[in-house]
């Protein structure tokens, strides 16, 4: 079959949109617009035939279905900023469909351009519908700094000063701070927890200072907002104090966000603080596991003592936390602490699941004096603890563990429960 020219496939595209085949003319200018060959190159260099093919795309955008119209928006770049008017003119046209002014701003978003930005903040000041405006944000933040001087002007209007603080609060430029900085007051719950966290960002004693001011806050937004960003702040002197009082929130997720936030500063104090609230019998098991994760990132001798005394006094359940934790310890001074508290809790667990990953996490810490110890869980009357006790072995030092199982299997009764394990373990070990 002869393959058509060009020119005879804009004749077919004109036929196609005469007779509303959306679909056909889709495909057709596709075929025009996606060729890489000379003849696009002289389609688009006739000032007759540029306006033709714009004009057909634009029918496709309007009157297209989804797919239609999702071809057609990767072209239209093609046409350069002569795509502009015609493009702000669809999203200004009220009988459009909605969808189709949604496909016109997502295209629009490839034009830095003053006339794109004033057309989105003008969409944002009376369009009702909330995914044409969530994009239009979203294509506004993704202009930066040539944005966010106009985008002030919205930040005085009561009706579109939250599409501003969206916008802004995703652009992450220092020019958006002290435009951020005017409505950490606000009335509205989502403007100052937006503004909170945007401002999170950038380092600064002011901003360090609003975020404090936040934690006080009457709403959870705000304080989740602002507990979070306090928390990359390790600079920051007499923070704990601040964030302490949140770890008895009313809102049990601001309280977790405390705990995360007091684990990250990773001081000496912050470890205080979340062992005084990990001891309290008042505490949520939920809260507890937390704080346990919290201490496990505070790369100190003091936060995993306090860890071993909480092995003692907790619940099952914040237990299990705590020996999973101390197998995650990766601060090389602090494994062999980490080993020697689990070492030195192991006789005196009945709990199977704790047994189990004991001897996961000395494997996961690989000190070779976990040897003896894993050796002997072998023993265990639950073969769950034996596997696991097997896994552990290989993961922390495969050869030498495989040389002492040899060894003992040599001296160990058959019989016994320990020679039983150590013959489990040479049969499992090359699985």
């Amino acid at each position: 079959m002869q393959k058509l020219s060009d020119t005879e496939i804009l004749e077919q595209a004109q036929t196609a949109a005469t007779h509303q085949d959306w679909g056909q003319l889709s495909q057709d200018l596709q075929k025009i617009l996606a060729s890489e060959d000379q003849s696009k190159t002289a389609l688009f260099s006739d000032p007759n035939t540029t306006p033709i093919l714009l004009d057909l795309a634009m029918q496709v955008l309007e009157s297209g279905s989804f797919q239609d119209r999702w071809e057609i928006a990767k072209l239209l770049p093609n046409f350069g900023i002569d795509a502009i008017a015609p493009l702000i003119d669809l999203l200004n046209d009220e009988e459009v469909d909605p969808e189709a002014q949604w496909f016109a701003v997502r295209v629009l978003g490839g034009f830095n351009h003053p006339r794109v930005i004033e057309a989105l903040i003008e969409l944002l000041k009376t369009s009702q519908s909330e995914d044409l405006n969530s994009m239009a944000v979203s294509v506004l933040a993704s202009m930066g700094k040539t944005a966010v001087s106009m985008l002030e002007t919205l930040l005085a209007d009561d009706s579109t000063r939250l599409f501003a603080v969206q916008a802004l609060g995703q652009i992450r430029r220092s020019e958006t701070v002290p435009l951020l900085m005017q409505v950490v007051q606000d009335s509205e719950v989502q403007i100052r927890a937006i503004a909170i966290e945007a401002l999170s960002s950038f380092h600064s004693d002011e901003i360090t200072t609003v975020l404090i001011g936040a934690l006080q806050d009457t709403a959870v937004q705000v304080r989740l907002a602002a507990v979070t960003g306090l928390g990359f702040r390790s600079d920051s002197p007499n923070l704990v104090g601040q964030i302490r009082p949140l770890l008895f929130d009313l809102n049990l997720e601001v309280c977790r966000q405390a705990a995360i936030a007091l684990g990250r500063l990773g001081t000496l104090q912050a470890a205080i603080a979340l062992y005084e609230v990990l001891q309290s019998e008042h505490t949520p098991e939920n809260l507890s596991i937390e704080l346990v994760r919290a201490l496990g990132w505070i790369a100190l001798p003091e936060a995993l003592s306090y860890l071993e005394t909480a092995l003692i006094e907790l619940p099952e359940v914040v237990q299990l936390e705590i020996v999973q934790t101390l197998g995650r310890v990766d601060a090389v001074e602090l494994k062999s602490q980490a080993t020697e508290i689990l070492l030195s809790r192991l006789p005196k667990l009945e709990s199977v699941g704790i047994r189990q990953a004991i001897a996961l996490s000395l494997g996961q810490l690989g000190n070779p004096e976990a040897i003896n110890a894993l050796v002997a869980l072998l023993a265990d009357t639950d073969d769950g603890v034996r596997f696991h006790a097997i896994s552990a072995l290989k993961t922390l030092d495969a050869e030498l563990s495989h040389q002492h199982l040899e060894r003992l299997a040599k001296i160990e009764p058959e019989e016994s429960e320990l020679g039983r394990g150590v013959a489990i373990a040479l049969r499992e070990w090359h699985f």
